[in-house]
């Protein structure tokens, strides 16, 4: 396995990137603007194709150079750039009804990434990866998986329910590409046309609810429409 194969310089470089990915979904969690959000996410979304070239060049993986191209292409560019189409042509700046503050949703994401840690270093344990950088993969993508379901349950907008679910998607991409980099191209090419109908279905939903209900916040949803 890769990981235990690394010198110092490609450990850190590793340990490097995705810390940054991980620091980036709090800022996700400490922003109540929605493209602050939007943002964050296609820089972590850079952040970890920089992370499939690193892999990719230390373990002589030539299809993440691909996959790398497609991160870019399609979660630094494309997926921003209709999320941003969406907020604007909603109107809708940032979240009004968020059921925690900012300062008590970064403690209470804090506190998941350490638990995230303490679940992590056990399974490392168990699973005879003693590896810090496999810790560290382990723990990114266990935290950005809890950030992104605390995005969800603590941001109304559902704007942010959809960038929620992609920073889900993000932690287990950053995971795989280090615990499993070889990971088949054609698999990744269907992850990407999953997100990209999730990120166009959750648009007209959106759009639904902002012409029937004058609202795309679950706060002024009182009763489900049929």
């Amino acid at each position: 396995m890769l990981i235990f194969h690394l010198d110092p310089l490609a450990s850190a470089l590793f340990s490097l990137l995705v810390i940054i990915a991980l620091t980036l979904s709090f800022v996700m969690l400490g922003s109540h603007w929605l493209k602050n959000h939007i943002w964050a996410f296609a820089i972590e979304s850079w952040v970890i194709a920089g992370l499939s070239i690193t892999i990719g060049l230390y373990g002589h993986y030539p299809e993440l150079y691909a996959i790398a191209v497609l991160t870019i292409l399609f979660r630094g560019l494309l997926l921003p750039y209709l999320l941003l189409r969406i907020v604007n042509g909603l109107q809708v700046q940032r979240e009004i009804h968020a059921r925690l503050s900012p300062a008590r949703s970064l403690v209470l994401g804090i506190v998941l990434v350490v638990f995230a840690y303490e679940v992590s270093a056990h399974l490392g344990v168990r699973m005879g990866l003693a590896s810090n950088i496999a810790v560290l993969a382990l723990t990114a993508m266990f935290g950005l998986k809890l950030i992104g379901f605390l995005m969800m349950v603590l941001r109304t907008e559902a704007v942010s329910h959809i960038l929620g679910l992609l920073l889900i998607e993000n932690g287990i991409f950053l995971g795989s590409q280090i615990l499993v980099p070889g990971m088949p191209l054609l698999l990744e090419l269907v992850i990407l046309f999953d997100l990209l109908v999730i990120v166009s279905a959750f648009g007209l939903l959106t759009r639904y609810l902002k012409t029937h209900v004058g609202s795309t916040s679950s706060h002024d949803l009182k009763r489900l429409v049929g």
